[in-house]
């Protein structure tokens, strides 16, 4: 099986540090690309930097390295990536696995799967920029200090119009790949609570992991397991 792991908002491929080498333990390849604008990329950022860049960085991947049958994982924001992957490349995809992410209906900007005073606080913080900051590391889940500190140093702002255009999904979403939605519970992350009515009406397998938001740093084992499943 062949895992291809998106990071959400701020991170980068970094994040899944934990948790690609277990599944490559279980003899499964594993791909952790850096979207364009974020973490070891973040000199790239450029006014282009949209949601169609994004989705350009996954689709690359799997057609330079003839990827098919691949597992593809959208953490939080990288949901939004994953679907969009979906719609280009449905043939290269086994299932999609969607862990707390971010979900909107077709047509919409990233920003409408989020809390509304959210999108306003976050495009005010850019103050016209390419980037809005990133939020501290306690907003996504992590308690323990040592991963508090390891977070801080690695999250970067985040590229604005990724959030604020949409990223040109239709009906049905998932484009008839198979999906599974990963709620993380403890702590529940309320900014992504919205996505839970579009889970249901969509018929998306739920499931539920007991660990916050960041959940590939806060219990990697926890997650490989779902993934692995």
């Amino acid at each position: 099986m062949t895992f291809v792991l998106v990071h959400g908002a701020c991170h980068g491929g970094w994040c899944w540090s934990r948790v690609a080498p277990l599944l490559r333990a279980a003899g499964h390849d594993v791909f952790t690309p850096t979207l364009t604008g974020f973490g070891e990329r973040a000199h790239l950022l450029g006014p282009d930097v949209g949601p169609a860049t994004v989705v350009q960085d996954v689709v690359a991947v799997l057609e330079w390295e003839e990827l098919t049958d691949v597992v593809l994982v959208g953490h939080s924001f990288g949901s939004l990536v994953a679907l969009g992957v979906a719609q280009r490349v449905p043939e290269r995809l086994a299932r999609l696995v969607l862990l707390d992410g971010v979900l909107v209906e077709p047509g919409e900007p990233g920003f409408a799967g989020l809390p509304p005073e959210a999108g306003r606080e976050r495009t005010a913080q850019a103050a016209g920029g390419l980037t809005y900051p990133p939020p501290p590391a306690a907003n996504f889940g992590v308690s323990e200090p040592d991963d508090l500190a390891w977070l801080e140093r690695r999250l970067t702002p985040h590229p604005l119009r990724t959030y604020t255009e949409p990223f040109g999904l239709t009906a049905p979403l998932g484009n008839g790949v198979p999906v599974t939605y990963i709620c993380c519970t403890d702590p529940a992350y309320p900014a992504v609570h919205s996505a839970h009515a579009i889970v249901r009406r969509e018929g998306w397998e739920w499931r539920e992991l007991a660990t916050g938001h960041d959940a590939m740093i806060s219990a990697p084992e926890l997650t490989a397991t779902a993934l692995l499943s």
